[in-house]
Formats: structure tokens, sequence, C-alpha cells
């Protein structure tokens, strides 16, 4: 196992909601058991842990491919526990990917603007595609719906690092810079959250909502992943290869999870796409070429 330690930089490369990491492992002779930390979750924002679980598949997809790449034979086996979704074991042969670790490193979120263009049909055929403008009404309501909630919008300032001096700026969370965000636009965001007890019942959530109105009027593509509630893990690990296509290709994604944290825009969304249970609605990003690189988000290091 000293060898799939040393791999750890390249496995924590996986995304995260929020950037939170909440993954670990714990070796155990022969095997490394795939588990997480209850305070890297998001029990506020994500009560039924969707994307916990879909970040854990993630980190697993990523975990094989990067063990792959160094030719390492390492597989996975689903084993529901405690805090524990799985074991990494050794194996007869090395994980069959496509993937390299090149490829994970690469890989990134993109918040900023993107050019105004559909996605190549042959991309992502196994995701649903909506038109940008077509949800962007639903992302008002959602982002209204996230603002108008103290514990939410408490959560979430929690994870946020809007200044070079925060003390976590570069181990996790969500940066100024991964936001996209101008030194402006962080030091009105932080002082807003800071005021957001007091000025929640006087329109506040209004005016942070309104701040994302225009992101989805573009001639832009979103992608939304439908799949088996409880079926997360398995669901991440697809995500991880459908992001890691996209970035081959120069595309980037932009998750707006919130869409579907909303229980009325996540209906709304589903009788949009004609899907009987909304809880099958498991994950939403927008998706496209970046007008310009994003810097890379901050990773805790062993």
């Amino acid at each position: 196992m000293k060898a799939l330690r040393e791999l750890e930089p390249d496995f924590w490369r996986a995304p995260s909601a929020h950037n939170t990491q909440p993954w670990t492992l714990t070796y155990t002779g022969q095997e490394a058991v795939v588990g997480w930390d209850p305070a890297r979750a998001l029990p506020v924002s994500d009560p039924t842990g969707r994307d916990l679980r879909l970040g854990l598949g993630a980190f697993v997809e990523t975990c094989l491919i990067v063990c792959a790449s160094a030719g390492l034979r390492v597989g996975f086996r689903a084993e529901a526990g405690p805090l524990r979704v799985g074991v990494l074991h050794e194996t007869a042969r090395p994980y069959r990917t496509e993937f390299t670790t090149r490829d994970v490193r690469e890989r990134g979120t993109n918040r900023g603007p993107y050019h105004p263009e559909p996605l190549p049909r042959d991309l992502a055929p196994e995701a649903r595609r909506v038109g940008c403008r077509e949800l962007a009404a639903l992302l008002y309501a959602a982002d209204l719906h996230q603002f108008g909630d103290a514990a939410v919008t408490a959560e979430l300032r929690a994870w946020l690092r809007l200044a070079p001096g925060h003390p976590r700026y570069h181990l996790d969370g969500l940066t100024d810079r991964a936001l996209a965000l101008s030194r402006a636009e962080a030091l009105g965001l932080r002082a807003a959250l800071a005021l957001h007890p007091v000025l929640r019942r006087a329109g506040l959530p209004r005016v942070l909502a309104a701040a994302g109105r225009g992101l989805l009027d573009y001639d832009g593509e979103v992608l939304v992943l439908v799949g088996t509630p409880g079926e997360e893990v398995e669901a991440g690990r697809a995500l991880m290869r459908l992001w890691l296509s996209l970035s081959r290709r120069g595309y980037s994604t932009h998750p707006l999870s919130q869409i579907i944290d909303s229980p009325p825009t996540r209906g709304l969304l589903a009788a949009h796409l004609g899907v009987d249970d909304p809880a099958s609605l498991l994950h939403l990003a927008r998706a496209g070429r970046p007008r310009q690189a994003a810097p890379r988000s901050a990773r805790i290091t062993r």
C-alpha cells in the first residue's frame, strides 16, 4: 500500500461539492478502505448525501485511473458501511481505462464565461441536455431559495475563502479565484454574507440571487445526469469519466446543484425533462468551452 500513499496527491484531484474533499483512505494490510470525514460533509445543503456519494464515486474512479496509469493492479469493491463506501484492493490486472493521470491533473471546474455554442453531439451521450436560457429562471429561484435559508447560507459561508489571507485558502473550499470573482466582487460577497443574519428579511437574498441572473443568458447547454437514487457512488464514477472526456476535448463544467437541491425547482426541472421521479435528478452542470482558463482549485496535501 506504500505505492498508493505516494499517489495520494493525484487521488485528491477528484472533485467534490464546495471542494470539501470529504474522502478518507484507511490502509489495512493490502487494502485501503474508502470512507469519508463527517466534518467535511454538507449536512444542511446536502441532507440526503447525494453530492457526498457522487464525490466519493468520483474519488474512487480517480484512484483507479491514477493507479492504472502508474501500472498498479488495483480494483474497487463496493462495501457500504458506517462512514465507508468500499475498498481498493489488489487485482490480477490494472483497471481498464482510457484515461491517465495527466487527464486527472488537467481536468477542472470553470465558473467563468463560456463561448456561446452547443456541445458536439458525440459528447456526453449519457446526460440529458437543456439549453442554458431554458433554466435561467429556475437558477434564479434556486439561488433565492438558497440565500433565503440562513442555515444553508451559513454552511456555504463556512467553505468560502474569499481572500488570500484566509488560513485555508490553499487547502480547501471555494476561493475567490475559483469562483471567478474580482477583488471588489469578493469583498462585496464577504460583506453581504457577514450581514446576512441582519439583512435576510430586508431583501438581501434577492440581491445575492440577482448577481447570478446572467450566468445562463447565452446559447449554451446544461447537462443533467438522471440515475437511480441510492446508486450515487457508481454515478459519481460515471460522472468522473464524463468530466474527463469533456476536458480532453477542451470543455469544462460548472456545477449548478442548487437547482436540484431546492425541492420546488427540482420538481419543475423534472417536469420539464419528463422525468417521473425528481429524486432521480443526480447532477446538473453547465458545460462548454471556457473563454479563459480557470485557476486550479486548492487541495489538501499530506
